[in-house]
């Protein structure tokens, strides 16, 4: 059958989750932390160097519901779902050790035409039932769309009317996603060639939220490396990107308001970016 409608408001959860020092580690490598300047970023690629305590990235915490299970929203070509859109809100750094509970619910799909587009929220808290984290995915599945549904909130976002504040490039590895992959993300999309072939692409494309993890850094550097002053981040995906990849992110800053898009040459490969920090 086709994409469940009857999907929307369907919840999953609470999923026990737990996470480690060796999760967060492994998280940080796979988004290219101490790629450009290793002493930079020590605190969240190691955890036993001289003076400096171990934190960890902003955005693992959308890798630690990985293993929890989708919800259900009906049968279609696998090949065909690519990440739409992300958002994360934080309420704090997370701590290297931890545990809590995600819950997962189905708020939209709406009717791109050329495809559907499944908004997905998921909660993060503690043991106590506090709130560490929000975030938003949006997944596209192409050719699921023309069913004469609503097709969403119109995007008002545009680029600042000056040049950018900084401008960020970062080169991802050509081995970007099969590092990312070990924080959960099995998708044969982004290392399968048959299964990369079957969606179209000439070879495995890179994870969206790996890409975004990589902006995500460029945001948190302009805090001087201080999680506790990184509230929240949001982008749309635009166009995929190969790992080997140089991203290059345009930032716009309006004291703690932060705008970006970043491009792969003259591709752009994440539109509509905003960011908060302290």
């Amino acid at each position: 059958m086709p994409i469940d409608l009857s999907a929307v408001g369907r919840e999953s959860g609470p999923h026990a989750v737990r996470w480690n020092s060796r999760d967060a580690l492994i998280y940080a490598l796979g988004v290219g932390a101490g790629s450009e300047d290793p002493a930079q970023e020590l605190a969240f690629t190691t955890e036993n160097s001289t003076g400096i305590a171990q934190q960890t990235l902003p955005t693992f915490a959308l890798v630690i519901h990985s293993g929890a299970g989708p919800i259900p929203i009906g049968d279609f070509d696998r090949s065909k779902s690519v990440h739409g859109e992300q958002s994360l809100r934080l309420n704090g750094p997370l701590k290297p050790d931890g545990s809590g509970f995600t819950t997962s619910r189905i708020e939209a799909i709406y009717d791109k035409g050329s495809g559907a587009l499944v908004s997905r929220t998921t909660t993060l808290t503690d043991q106590d039932g506090c709130v560490l984290a929000t975030y938003r995915t949006g997944q596209f599945i192409r050719g699921e769309g023309g069913f004469g549904g609503d097709s969403g909130p119109k995007l008002e976002w545009t680029a600042p009317d000056r040049p950018a504040d900084r401008i960020v490039e970062q080169r991802t590895r050509i081995d970007q996603a099969l590092l990312y992959r070990l924080s959960g993300d099995r998708n044969p999309l982004h290392s399968d060639p048959a299964f990369a072939a079957r969606a179209g692409f000439a070879q495995p494309i890179l994870h969206g939220l790996c890409t975004f993890g990589f902006v995500a850094r460029a945001v948190l550097a302009l805090t001087g490396h201080d999680p506790a002053k990184f509230k929240s981040i949001s982008a749309r995906f635009s166009k995929h990107v190969i790992p080997g990849d140089r991203l290059r992110t345009e930032l716009w800053i309006d004291g703690g308001s932060l705008f970006f898009r970043t491009y792969v040459g003259d591709r752009m490969v994440l539109d509509a970016g905003e960011a908060l920090i302290a």
